[in-house]
């Protein structure tokens, strides 16, 4: 895309982020419980233009040149994602589900669930990829320094009798292979000879001969011709890929070839600009800079006189003495008017408060009422699409074709910079004058000079953690954590590698009293909300809803560490393992175990952002011990991981990961009380089955055929997790079998052995993992709202009943 695309792109999504903007104020109104679904709906809209509207301005700054726009951009984009997890928020408390159903708001608003995709910021990467490659240049040096000797030892050799006895067995096995294959064909030709010496030849006429060599060469161009028009059919609807895709794939390196030609122009633009900055600065401050301060002095001093009291900040405006002393009365008056007001509103609210709770004692019980939480993110975009609507809309953008730097907005923000620093130095230097004012005044009016009176500091409601290692240094404790192995070495896994499909009949099984259970997609799209986003950049963080640790509960081989990796690629994120199986003979006793996850959580707010993962969560809040884990101690982390987590503010960008298969086995308050957010991980569904057998496949290299039936396949399996699956696939799609695919097409067949293998989640295993969930607080508030729903409907029955007898 050229400049003018995007420019045509930043340029529709501001007057979408202006239709947005006009939405909010409606949506701040209480609504009635009664009206859930409506307000529902209005929140789940919004939620998806918003998404939309990231979607749009993250490829926006991914690929404009003009550094000024960019800065823009990176300010609408942060704030953006931030109230998108606002809205998240707003949508699973007012739905009371981690994954409310979106399928009706999607159809009506003619979007598809690619719409629903979390857009991930590219610039989480790009922009402290120096960072991230440094952190892991000293991991890898360090790691380096502990890999084992033996290791770096040749294998020992085999004894020359023995390997020739080796390959003459594996010689003589092939040749009988061999042998076997022709003889199986000797024996199929001699049966065949026989079977026509018994029947003997059927003898045709050359008419007949015709009639079915005819037949026969019609019937194969029909199929043939039948096969070719499926198969456009099929390439026409995008059912299966199409010929010229060597073609569509050049096109594409082209063009991401160009993106990254575009991302070298931003670094060049960046730095001109950068230097521009600087001497725009120092020529403003030489030029302009001795005028500011004189008029600002004689502004001031004009203010002496009116007022005798110090401060320059509201004064700081072409007045004059007249307008000063006008302002100054009227402040006095309004000031007069406010107290008054004030004492009026303070009788009112006391009896509007008697009032109302006596009208509550009353009806015994009022109405619940929804309502949106202000939002931190709203100012932030507003103010954005103002100063887009002042600078940049009918900025002609022929002036500057090569995307440089616009020198006057340039000099208008750096004048406002000089000003204020000028103004901080003439403050201090009118502070002075005053202060030899008021000496000079008292010793001529002979008053005593009164000390100026202390004011007692203000004490903070949070204590502050105390430093256990105060004299050690960063890169001390950072190789202390890699050589005791609480600090890791994450794989390379992309998020969109966890494939799973969206939950089309969410909706439909909500009216028909059935409740949905979430589906791969919307585990991994709450994963990029609550992990992904939150942790790639600390203004999003500080500015969406405080989210400190997430547990992912499901059965075994979900891809629970997968995700755990996604979120530290995604990110960039140190990985952190405080796994109870980790810790065991490390830091012993109770200080060891306190003073570990010390440097822990210190390491990682250091060295953000930073993941602390735990697996097997549910031991460290075991109910009863058993007798094998009574070794490790699992729960002598549980009291400092509590208070370590409660210490995390809004930009604290260290997240706390937890997976388990078996939460039952811990008490639930703790467990609870730990993790904010829980995610539950059911089996996958039919269509999530259906799009791994199929992206599984292919990611092995094998193109599937009309021969492999996959939706055979993603019935057959249902019961079986990801990691089955996986296990499957590799299983029979080996090297051999790899190189027979050209003579011997893949069927669905093959697959059915290596399933049977593998032992499924059986469903009395889900619906364990499903009645623990319930127990859980939000579980609880769904299920009792889903049983007054069911109590008002079976009412209204009664009542309708009533009427017609």
């Amino acid at each position: 895309m050229s400049e003018g695309a995007y420019q045509r792109l930043w340029e529709s999504s501001h007057v979408t982020l202006q239709e947005l903007l006009d939405q909010e104020q409606p949506l701040l109104e209480p609504v009635p419980d009664r009206e859930r679904q409506s307000f529902q709906y209005r929140l789940a809209s919004l939620y998806l233009h918003y998404l939309g509207l990231l979607r749009r301005f993250n490829t926006v700054y991914d690929q404009m040149v003009q550094p000024q726009k960019r800065r823009l951009l990176r300010r609408l984009l942060d704030g953006v994602a931030g109230r998108v997890l606002e809205l998240k928020d707003e949508l699973v408390r007012a739905d009371l589900c981690e994954n409310p159903c979106l399928d009706r708001v999607l159809q009506d608003l003619k979007l598809t669930p690619a719409d629903l995709e979390v857009p991930i910021p590219k610039y989480f990467l790009l922009e402290q990829s120096t960072a991230v490659r440094e952190r892991r240049l000293i991991l890898a040096e360090i790691l380096s320094r502990l890999e084992p000797e033996s290791s770096q030892k040749s294998f020992i050799g085999m004894h020359r009798t023995e390997a020739i006895i080796l390959v003459q067995k594996a010689e003589r096995a092939r040749q009988g292979r061999l042998r076997a294959t022709f003889m199986r064909e000797i024996r199929r030709d001699e049966e065949q000879d026989r079977r026509i010496r018994e029947d003997g030849w059927h003898k045709f006429s050359q008419c007949q001969a015709a009639i079915t060599i005819q037949k026969v060469w019609k019937g194969y161009l029909q199929r043939k011709r039948t096969q070719q028009d499926r198969r456009t059919e099929m390439e026409f609807i995008g059912m299966l890929p199409s010929p010229n895709q060597v073609e569509h794939l050049s096109i594409i390196s082209q063009a991401c070839l160009w993106e990254d030609v575009r991302r070298l122009r931003q670094v060049e633009k960046e730095e001109e600009f950068r230097a521009a900055m600087v001497k725009a600065h120092d020529s403003l401050a030489e030029t302009e800079g001795p005028d500011m301060k004189e008029k600002m002095k004689e502004q001031i001093r004009q203010w002496f006189i009116e007022c005798h009291s110090g401060g320059s900040y509201s004064i700081f405006a072409d007045k004059t003495p007249e307008q000063v002393r006008m302002e100054l009365e009227m402040q006095v008056q309004e000031n007069k008017k406010k107290e008054q007001e004030k004492r009026k509103e303070k009788g009112k609210d006391e009896k509007e408060k008697k009032k109302g709770k006596e009208e509550k004692s009353k009806k015994g019980e009022v109405d619940a009422v929804l309502q949106v939480l202000p939002s931190k993110c709203i100012p932030m975009i507003s103010a954005g699409h103002e100063e887009y609507l002042s600078t940049w809309k009918n900025r002609c953008e022929s002036i500057h074709p090569s995307q440089n730097y616009d020198s006057e907005t340039l000099r208008e923000e750096k004048r406002k910079e000089v000003e204020l620093e000028i103004r901080i130095q003439v403050d201090e230097l009118m502070r002075q004058e005053l202060r030899n004012l008021r000496l000079v005044v008292d010793k001529e009016e002979e008053r005593p000079l009164k000390a100026p009176k202390k004011t007692p500091g203000k004490k903070t409601g949070k204590k502050k953690e105390k430093d256990l290692t105060p004299n050690r240094s960063v890169e001390s404790l950072y190789e202390e954590l890699v050589i005791s192995g609480l600090l890791r070495k994450s794989e390379s896994v992309a998020l969109k590698d966890y494939v799973g499909d969206f939950l089309y009949l969410g909706s439909a099984l909500s009216l028909a009293k059935k409740l949905p259970m979430p589906s791969l997609f919307d585990i991994r799209q709450n994963v990029a909300l609550y992990a992904v986003l939150r942790l790639g950049s600390s203004d999003i963080h500080a500015m969406a809803p405080l989210i400190r640790s997430i547990l992912l509960v499901g059965p075994s081989g979900m891809g629970k560490k997968m995700l755990v990796k996604a979120v530290c690629t995604e990110t960039g994120a140190n990985l952190f393992d405080l796994s109870p199986g980790n810790l065991l003979g490390k830091y012993p006793g109770r200080n060891g175990a306190q003073m570990m996850v010390h440097i822990v959580f210190k390491v990682a707010r250091l060295l953000q952002p930073s993941v602390i993962w735990i697996g097997n969560a549910e031991k460290n809040f075991y109910k009863r011990i058993p007798k094998e884990d009574r070794e490790m101690d699992p729960k002598r982390i549980k009291k400092d991981l509590t208070k370590a987590l409660r210490l995390l503010t809004p930009g604290d960008r260290v997240m706390l990961i937890g997976t388990t298969s078996q939460p039952q086995l811990a008490d639930i308050r703790g467990l609870c009380r730990v993790y904010e957010r829980i995610l539950f991980m059911p089996r996958p569904d039919y269509a999530s089955r259906y799009v791994l057998w199929k992206r599984m496949i292919e990611a092995r290299g094998v193109q599937p055929t009309q021969h492999l039936d996959i939706s055979a396949l993603a019935k057959v399996s249902d019961g079986y997790t990801p990691g089955h699956i996986l296990q499957a696939i590799q299983s029979v799609l080996s090297e051999r079998r790899f190189l027979q695919l050209s003579k011997r097409p893949l069927v669905a067949s093959e697959f059915l052995g290596q399933l049977a293998k593998l032992d499924p989640v059986y469903r009395e295993e889900e619906e364990s993992l499903k009645d623990w969930y319930f127990k859980t607080p939000l579980g609880k508030k769904s299920m009792k709202h889903r049983m007054d729903q069911l109590e008002a409907e079976e009412a209204k029955l009664a009542k309708e009943k009533k009427k017609r007898k």
